[in-house]
């Protein structure tokens, strides 16, 4: 894999139950397991889910008019079946708005169609999750 395509983060325990997730520019995001005020993971996949669709739509609609709301609501059910724990009925809910302005109407008929792009072509999350990517794992010897 080249240097040009590769993704990565290293998730550290800073605390039982406590990560932090450091990318390589050295940007960190703290989440935990314990149920307090931090993200959990599956708090994390619904985000990037989310994050990822919203960076495609709003760089297709705001270069017409720059919304006046702009929210991505992503929602699923965590379940535990015979195939193990697991996220079902995912939802990704856009709620935009534009103001009354030149290219608003514009903005506004692209809407749809971004969002289908972002889920169809665009994002690597979504994508990736739909079309089920296999996880490896492996232990490193210390």
């Amino acid at each position: 894999m080249s240097q040009d395509t590769q993704r990565s983060v290293v998730v550290e325990r800073t605390s039982g139950g406590h990560y932090v997730a450091t990318n390589p520019r050295g940007g960190t995001i703290t989440f935990s397991t314990d149920g307090g005020t931090e993200f959990t993971p599956v708090e994390l996949l619904l985000a990037a889910i989310g994050g990822c669709s919203a960076a495609d739509v709003d760089v297709a609609t705001s270069r017409h008019a720059e919304p006046t709301e702009f929210s991505v609501a992503v929602t699923g059910d965590k379940i535990s079946d015979e195939q193990g724990n697991r996220m079902t009925n995912l939802r990704v809910t856009f709620s935009v708005a534009f103001p009354d302005e030149e290219g608003a109407d514009r903005a506004r008929a692209i809407l749809p169609r971004a969002v289908k792009t972002s889920h169809d072509r665009l994002c690597t999350v979504s994508r990736t999750v739909e079309l089920g990517t296999p996880v490896a794992t492996e232990v490193k010897e210390s």
